[in-house]
């Protein structure tokens, strides 16, 4: 899975002004550009490498489905891979973009968390009436928060919530040191006053939290979502915030755009973001600049970094 053997190869990169961040490139780096609509696309059968983004993907996804071309390298511009998911054979590499989007994720969680836990929410929407009302809202100090996903994002979120004298439970896919794994998650649940979720998409966590756990959260508890939408049960969450019995501050949904006419807007113990938790200018900076680095080990045949796991891929 390297370009060792070959003078040449050929890359396939999206034709945007951020690009410069990926640097210079090697003399034996042959740059195929994707330019908007309405120029023609670069062929993928002649492709080493790709970063996938905007027009160029439904094409990708077709040369997957197809007999086995030149293409080895996948790299995204997002951490998230689920949309290549059972499509990516296995002499190709898929590679994500870890490492960069912690800093943005971790900053709009804290500031959900403690947008809805100190009645941040409730005071915005109170100045949009013109009301001056009385609350009393609870502290954040002293609450469990668990964490499902406890990765570089799910540390990172947790180094930002300790000051606040928080009692933090890591969940990770499997159990380590202090970490807990899934199997233990219903355990966990009932003492869970937040629940942060930035779990990845799989067959393994679509709808994990179903009606039966978001049942065994405790009443008051605060669930959010930064990672998949669909890893949640919808109707299930809608019918437990209808009810008053949980909040919950998302930045993913099911559907995205969020439909116009969905409950979740009107909710008034309900944040709704508009799936833009890891986004900032720097992301945008980072992602390119870890591209031009992945396409510079591709082209001098060294390994390449933030390798997804196969088991992402299924």
């Amino acid at each position: 899975m390297t370009s060792a053997d070959r003078t040449t190869v050929v890359v396939c990169l999206p034709d945007m002004p951020e690009r410069v961040h990926m640097g210079d490139l090697p003399a034996n780096v042959d740059v195929r550009l994707v330019a908007p609509e309405p120029a023609p696309l670069p062929d993928l059968a002649e492709v080493d490498l790709v970063v996938p983004i905007g027009r160029i993907r439904k094409p990708l996804l077709e040369a997957l489905a197809g007999p086995p071309g030149p293409l080895r390298v996948i790299q995204t511009l997002s951490a998230g891979v689920d949309w290549l998911a059972g499509r990516v054979p296995e002499h190709v590499t898929v590679c994500n973009a870890r490492g960069v989007y912690e800093v943005p994720l971790a900053e709009w969680v804290v500031g959900a968390i403690l947008a809805m836990q100190r009645g941040l929410l409730t005071a915005r929407d109170a100045q949009a009436r013109r009301a001056w009302i009385e609350m009393e809202p609870p502290e954040l100090s002293g609450r469990r928060v668990v964490i499902l996903g406890y990765g570089a994002i799910g540390t990172a979120i947790a180094d930002r919530l300790r000051p606040f004298g928080v009692d933090i439970v890591g969940v990770a896919r499997t159990a380590r040191g202090d970490v807990r794994g899934l199997a233990d998650l219903e355990a966990l649940l009932p003492g869970a006053e937040v629940l942060v979720s930035i779990l990845p998409l799989t067959p393994e966590t679509a709808g994990l939290l179903g009606a039966r756990r978001l049942a065994m959260l405790p009443d008051g508890a605060l669930l959010v979502n930064a990672g998949r939408g669909r890893t949640i049960d919808s109707h299930a969450l809608v019918a437990e915030l209808g009810a008053g019995r949980l909040r919950a501050a998302l930045d993913v949904h099911e559907e995205e755009p969020l439909p116009a006419g969905d409950a979740l807007w009107a909710m008034p113990n309900v944040l709704v973001s508009p799936h833009v938790s890891g986004e900032s200018p720097a992301t945008t900076r980072r992602a390119f600049e870890l591209a031009g680095d992945q396409v510079r080990r591709f082209a001098r045949g060294e390994p390449l970094i933030n390798q997804v796991a196969r088991y992402l891929l299924a």
